[in-house]
C-alpha cells in the first residue's frame, strides 16, 4: 500500500473559505471590544471631567500662578 498524494489543486481555495469567515469574526468581535471597552470609557470619563470643568477657574489659578507670560497676576 502506497501513500496517498497531496491534494494540491484548489488548496488555496480551500483554505480560504475556511479561515476568511473567522478572520472576519474575529475582526468584528476586536472591534466591538475595543469599542466598548476603550472608547465608550474614555468619552464618559472626558463627559464627566468636563460636566464641572470650570475654564474661567482654571484661568485664574494659572494666572495666579504666573504661568502666562502676557497677563500678569493681580496684585493683592
Amino acid at each position: 500500500m502506497s501513500l496517498q498524494k497531496p491534494l494540491m489543486r484548489g488548496l488555496l481555495a480551500k483554505r480560504l473559505r475556511f479561515h476568511v469567515p473567522i478572520a472576519f469574526a474575529l475582526s468584528i468581535l476586536a472591534a466591538v471590544g475595543w469599542k466598548y471597552g476603550v472608547t465608550e470609557p474614555r468619552k464618559q470619563a472626558y463627559a464627566d471631567f468636563y460636566k464641572h470643568y470650570d475654564a474661567v477657574k482654571e484661568f485664574t489659578a494659572m494666572r495666579e500662578a504666573g504661568v502666562f507670560q502676557s497677563v500678569r497676576p493681580t496684585a493683592k
